[in-house]
């Protein structure tokens, strides 16, 4: 079952950053502009931002076994409408951007859901290599998503005596066969494994979640085409966006039952781990969204070369997930986090003076350096936050873990599309000068483009030093003490 859970997960959360080196391919395909190109990513996270708080509920509501299933039905419509969608027009751009959704509101449910089933599948002295096992799967599966796009767009591939062309649409090829196989096999593996209430669904809390999570992403997506003084796409959304976020809170922490329990951010262990895990991704995102991109316009690498360049990192971070769990069982999340933030603040700091002339190989060793460090972060500060927890809070702390996570990610990619797009567009030679002098165009043009990727490095650098600052002050390791007693003594319970 688990082997299942983790495999199905993997190809989901694949989605999440497999067309980061597809983005060129998309805007010749299309005749759409690198903002519009990379709405396929920012639009995911704004349906994965929004389903994720609604885990919880979906979780506590349905049975494990028929909310995976569902939710493969749905990821695997939403892979199917992206591979079929029409002959690339910008004006069936929107088919694609459906089908992204789709997989998305999979994502959102399946993701979270898996992080809880095994906090209760395991016991609480397991909890660093359970959540290291999972790690695999949200570590590994979004960063080897570019390496992965790369090498279809490379060329064609012949496997099995089956000729696989170069085209974006073989992407979701092998996705949807590891998927369909997965939910054909779902019935007889599967077992529920969550309690269950017959919780009655409040609306006012679903659509104020939907409402809040939504209008505020949304218009945070529309930064990079917009701008951030567009009053009726950009501000306004953003603002009533985070007024219906705060009505929203305020009624759960005052409801008997909430939609979504809030209070486990009473817990200062849960809540700083939360802050920390959020400015980690953001400082991920800073580099893993641009890099790619600065490969293939700077340096004119293919998408199949630029992909390689990450492709270690990224099997570092698949390699380091498990070991990061198995250390915080032994010296705790705070240790781990100082020395992870440090490695990335290393590792990205000479990301911000990067030129035209720099070596390949010296990228490659501080993109692997960086998510080195970020390995020993996110895995251990989740298994720290899930622990700081009774097990009967689980899914409204995984709910409320990964909002936050996807939120960061949200924000963080439309501000740096946004401000790498704007410094590039400002800093960019005149147009004269491309037929007037051609070189000096180009070679003024490069240093454009370098000015705004330097730009979000140094944002993506400012996001690791703070959670750094921020880790400082999570506590220190403790004995493991099991949930259930923790759980058993909240409710005035005695335990031997």
């Amino acid at each position: 079952m688990v082997a299942l859970i983790l495999l199905a997960t993997f190809a989901g959360m694949l989605m999440q950053t497999v067309l980061g080196t597809t983005v060129p391919t998309l805007m010749r395909d299309y005749n759409i502009s690198m903002a519009t190109a990379q709405q396929a990513t920012t639009w995911f996270l704004l349906a994965n931002g929004i389903m994720v708080p609604v885990s919880a509920y979906l979780a506590t509501k349905f049975s494990t076994k028929k909310l995976y299933i569902i939710a493969y039905i749905i990821l695997f419509a939403g892979m199917l409408t992206v591979f079929a969608a029409p002959l690339p027009k910008p004006s069936t751009w929107w088919v694609f951007l459906s089908g992204r959704i789709l997989q998305a509101s999979a994502v959102g449910i399946t993701m979270p859901l898996m992080q809880v089933v095994l906090v209760n599948m395991y016991p609480p002295k397991q909890m660093g290599a359970v959540m290291g096992l999972g790690g695999l799967v949200v570590g590994l599966a979004p960063a080897v998503g570019p390496t992965f796009a790369g090498w279809i767009l490379n060329k064609n591939h012949v496997i099995l005596g089956i000729t696989f062309s170069d085209s974006w649409r073989t992407i979701f090829i092998l996705p949807l066969s590891v998927l369909g196989i997965c939910l054909v096999i779902s019935p007889f593996v599967l077992k529920d494994v969550l309690p269950n209430k017959a919780i009655k669904l409040d609306i006012i809390s679903l659509i104020e979640s939907v409402l809040g999570f939504g209008l505020f992403l949304w218009g945070f997506t529309n930064v990079a085409t917009d701008g951030w003084s567009k009053l009726n796409t950009v501000i306004m959304p953003i603002l009533f966006g985070v007024m219906i976020i705060l009505v929203f809170g305020y009624r759960q922490f005052h409801m008997t039952k909430p939609f979504l329990d809030l209070r486990v951010f009473k817990t200062k262990q849960f809540t700083l781990t939360t802050i920390v895990i959020a400015l980690i991704t953001m400082a991920m995102m800073g580099v893993e969204m641009m890099l790619p991109l600065y490969m293939q316009e700077v340096h004119g690498l293919s998408a199949l070369d630029s992909g390689l360049v990450l492709l270690p990192g990224a099997l570092m971070m698949g390699i380091m997930s498990p070991i990061a769990g198995l250390a915080y069982d032994r010296v705790g999340a705070k240790r781990l986090a100082l020395v992870g933030s440090v490695i990335l603040i290393i590792g990205t700091f000479p990301f911000v003076f990067l030129t035209a002339e720099t070596p390949n190989i010296f990228i490659t060793a501080l993109y692997g350096m960086r998510m080195f460090g970020i390995a020993m972060v996110f895995m251990p500060l989740t298994a720290s936050a899930m622990k700081a927890l009774p097990i009967s809070e689980a899914a409204d702390g995984t709910a409320s873990n990964n909002t936050a996570r996807q939120v960061a990610s949200a924000v963080v990619v439309a501000l740096l599309s946004s401000v790498t797009q704007n410094v590039i567009t400002h800093a960019q030679p005149a147009a004269h000068l491309k037929t007037t002098n051609p070189l000096l165009y180009a070679d003024k043009l490069i240093q454009a483009m370098l000015t705004g990727y330097h730009v979000s490095f140094a944002l993506g650098l400012a996001f690791a030093i703070m959670a750094l600052i921020t880790a400082f002050f999570l506590r220190g390791h403790v004995l493991h003490i099991s949930n259930q007693a923790d759980d058993l003594q909240s409710k005035g319970g005695q335990v031997k």
